[in-house]
């Protein structure tokens, strides 16, 4: 037998009626009543908490990257899934998968359609993540929905409310599900995982400012005011803003604030090919482009580094290792 835990945190999958609209309510065993257990897998549940993922703050996130090494700390585990809600699993997901150093999978899920729905998705996508908890290894942390296995990084929620909901716009999907298999098509690349953080007496602000058609720094310098310790720019096309932009950043990163480049294009990577405010100038007044990773996961890279070290130049240096870019190596003091 398979040992799986099943770890739950909320979301649709665990929604129901409120009167007004759904929320999350129901405990883990509950939602994994609805699920066919796969032949050969024995299940535990950890009820984790159960809120509506828009709600999650940076410590639930990382109460579970804990929860999900408590758990992976006892040998006879084979795997672990974890229930989620969509609207930010790609950000917990990627998160999760930072700190993963074990050969053993952990896989995400969810629902489009709330706990009680006679068609909705959940069964099925529990079943799956199950399914792909017991067969597969040395993967990373996995993102199991619609018959599909995506890769957490790179993957975000690509439809509001249809049941395919996720997808790497950048990347083939690392697998199929179906007829009680698990194909594997691709073994994503994934940097050296980071060692894990530690419990910060407050909350780190990091936060994502939107550039547009007459987009000005007003927000981004708003964001440095309130003591943001990172920034995610989300530019336009390859990553391309204003010269008023490009000063607003050399102004943050002088007083130490991380920036971090990233575009509101859905595919495609971030690229130095523009001036006149655009990445090549944002580039070299010390933003840090995110090449494929996409506003949420861009944010979730820049928080890890955040919560790594309190150095400036270090901080940088972890972003580009999360980033799975050249960390340069710091230049020797000259000898006398």
């Amino acid at each position: 037998m398979k040992r799986i835990v099943v770890i739950s945190t909320g979301g649709t999958i665990a929604s129901r009626w409120q009167g007004s609209g759904f929320a999350a309510d129901a405990h883990g065993q509950e939602v994994m009543a609805t699920a066919a257990v796969p032949e050969g897998v024995a299940i535990e549940v950890v009820d984790l908490f159960s809120v509506n993922s828009p709600r999650l703050t940076t410590a639930h996130q990382l109460t579970l990257v804990r929860t999900v090494h408590e758990v992976l700390g006892d040998p006879g585990v084979d795997g672990v899934v974890v229930t989620h809600g969509t609207d930010t699993l790609e950000e917990s997901a990627f998160l999760v998968d930072l700190y993963h150093d074990d050969p053993r999978p952990v896989v995400f899920t969810g629902a489009q359609l709330p706990l009680d729905a006679e068609d909705g998705d959940g069964p099925r996508n529990l079943h799956d993540a199950l399914l792909t908890a017991s067969r597969t290894r040395d993967l990373g942390v996995l993102v199991a929905f619609d018959g599909k296995v995506h890769a957490a990084r790179g993957t975000v929620k690509t439809h509001t409310v249809g049941a395919d909901a996720f997808a790497d716009p950048s990347h083939a999907r690392v697998g199929d599900i179906g007829f009680g298999k698990v194909s594997v098509r691709r073994h994503p690349s994934r940097p050296a995982a980071l060692p894990l953080p530690g419990v910060p007496e407050s909350r780190p602000r990091v936060d994502m400012v939107m550039h547009h058609a007459d987009g000005d720094p007003l927000l981004l310098n708003a964001a440095v005011e309130a003591g943001a310790q990172g920034v995610v720019l989300v530019a336009t096309g390859a990553g391309n803003a204003t010269p008023e932009v490009v000063s607003a950043v050399a102004a943050a990163t002088a007083r130490g604030v991380l920036v971090a480049l990233t575009t509101r294009v859905p595919s495609g990577p971030v690229s130095q090919i523009y001036t006149h405010g655009g990445g090549v100038d944002l580039v070299a007044a010390g933003a840090v482009p995110t090449g494929l990773l996409r506003a949420g996961q861009a944010r979730v890279a820049v928080l890890a580094a955040v919560l790594a070290t309190t150095d400036t130049d270090e901080r940088v240096r972890v972003l580009r290792h999360v980033l799975g870019q050249p960390v340069p190596v710091p230049a020797e003091p000259a000898r006398t």
